[in-house]
């Protein structure tokens, strides 16, 4: 795969195409990979290194080395709902009571197991999988997946420079008021438990943004934006101003369960694409249990 860019300023002074390709996100570590493993640098289509000197109007060309298949990793070829994808992007809308990626307790059928099935049944030639973000196993929604290390690079400097948004629906215990709000309270792992965390003054700065959508007889419907992305975040933020997601066993405070899962979704993603440089919003519809929940909640 081939990337390209135009010199449009070299600022009347030396640019090296180093200092271009870092002023471009390109990591050393992508050009490593470059370098040792069969891409190439090119200016004008001539074959350079990284201490030639470009000026105005110069095409760059770099051109990614073939990523083979990890064989650690196993096929699998159950249901991958495909929301969104270009040569660079797989958006998959993500089940919930499916892990995001292979662990000691879910080894095989992951999501990261369904994207290497679909990779190989299409052929693609890049066979690494690249996950770009992830989500509780018991959580639904977008998730990113990357088909090469440049884009995988490309979309983990946008989550870092904060220019992803990234929108959650949750139905939360009580009837949370103010209508509009954040929660702003560090979070770090509780300490009797390598998989829960809590709220505390140790923790890393955590902020969660929320607005009210709707009011139940005991409940409360919330869309959510993440400031920060720490392991479990809303569900800890929530739990700890006693609104705790509705079907959260773990962080729920043995409030009466109202569906086999935490209610929460992640609805929505925008952003700007990396390569093309267009807006884009990536949505995945309320999944149908949640949609049930809502129906019992109004007609309580």
């Amino acid at each position: 795969m081939e990337i390209e860019w135009i010199v449009e300023n070299s600022n009347d002074g030396i640019l090296l195409l180093r200092s271009f390709l870092k002023q471009n996100n390109i990591s050393k570590r992508i050009l490593s990979k470059v370098k040792f493993q069969g891409g190439s640098l090119k200016v004008n289509n001539e074959y350079v290194r990284v201490r030639h000197e470009l000026k105005q109007g110069d095409k760059v060309s770099l051109t990614l080395p073939k990523e083979t298949g990890s064989e650690r990793l196993s096929s699998s070829h159950e249901k991958l709902e495909i929301l969104f994808e270009d040569e660079h992007y797989l958006f998959i809308n993500k089940p919930s009571n499916v892990a995001s990626v292979p662990s000691s307790l879910y080894p095989t059928d992951t999501i990261a197991n369904r994207i290497k099935g679909y990779i190989e049944r299409m052929d693609y030639f890049h066979q690494t999988i690249h996950t770009v973000s992830r989500l509780d196993k018991d959580t639904s929604g977008v998730m990113i997946f990357a088909k090469h290390t440049l884009a995988h690079s490309f979309m983990d400097q946008l989550f870092k420079d904060k220019k992803v948004y990234k929108e959650y629906i949750a139905f939360v215990s009580n009837t949370l008021t103010p209508l509009h709000g954040s929660i702003d309270a560090p979070i770090a792992r509780a300490d009797d438990s390598i998989i829960k965390r809590k709220v505390s003054p140790d923790g890393k700065q955590s902020k969660t943004e929320y607005w009210v959508l709707d009011h139940f007889e005991g409940s409360t419907k919330v869309k959510i934006q993440l400031h920060t992305g720490r392991t479990h975040q809303i569900r800890v933020h929530f739990s700890h101003i006693d609104h705790p997601l509705l079907g959260d066993t773990l962080y729920g405070h043995e409030q009466p369960k109202q569906m086999e899962r935490q209610a929460l979704h992640c609805h929505k993603l925008t952003f700007t694409h990396p390569f093309n440089k267009k807006e884009m919003t990536i949505q995945a519809p309320l999944p149908q249990d949640m949609v049930q929940l809502q129906m019992q909640l109004k007609n309580r």
